[in-house]
């Protein structure tokens, strides 16, 4: 009987086995090490980073200006007229009141020490109280009341009114009057012509008594 084995290969057929690449020694040590590497050099250029701004040359202050340098008062403070305000209680029956906006555009803040009108038969009172203060780029809102104390000197119409603001910042002090405009005019005109009636009536009420 016969058997049938495995073919061997003749002479020279024989395949030959593949040779694997063996690892180069030391090769893994190094691809473990470019982490560690990247690590210390950024830590390095922090460091280096941080002393460059610790030492840089620090710039001084800016000087701030002379006084001579900064604008008087009158030339950036304005008012306007807003319109009539109900008086505080108690004022009596010839008071009343205006509101005006004073506003403040440059420069440093500026204080109004003091407030008033031409005519002898009129006095006021601000709120806020005199003397206020205002910084620059600022508005503030004042309520000016008025009260008659003799009809016979204030002017049944008024032409041109203005109210006298004596203003102080640490260029100046300055007393400057303001022309409010033909709506405070007339405000002005209605209100005194109303005081005053006011004032007729209360005295014939006195004389029928």
């Amino acid at each position: 009987m016969n058997a049938i084995g495995p073919v061997e290969p003749g002479e020279g057929t024989a395949v030959p086995r593949p040779v694997g690449r063996r690892p180069t020694p030391g090769r893994p040590t190094a691809l473990r090490g470019r982490p560690l590497a990247a690590a210390l050099t950024a830590a390095l250029l922090l460091v280096a980073g941080g002393c460059l701004y610790a030492t840089r040359p620090h710039l001084p202050p800016p000087t701030p200006p002379a006084p001579s340098q900064l604008p008087y008062p009158a030339q950036v403070v304005y008012v306007t007229f807003v319109g009539p305000h109900a008086p505080p209680p108690g004022s009596g029956p010839q008071s009343f009141a205006f509101e005006v906006l004073l506003s403040v555009d440059a420069g440093p803040e500026v204080t109004v020490t003091r407030v008033s009108q031409p005519y002898a038969g009129l006095s006021l009172t601000t709120a806020p109280r005199t003397p206020f203060r205002t910084e620059a780029g600022a508005a503030r809102t004042i309520v000016i009341t008025m009260h008659v104390t003799e009809c016979g000197t204030v002017p049944e119409n008024a032409g041109l009114p203005f109210l006298d603001v004596t203003l102080r910042n640490t260029r100046a002090i300055q007393e400057q009057s303001f022309i409010l405009g033909a709506r405070y005019a007339q405000a002005l005109s209605r209100a005194l012509q109303v005081a005053c009636s006011n004032e007729s009536g209360h005295h014939q009420n006195a004389r029928d008594a």
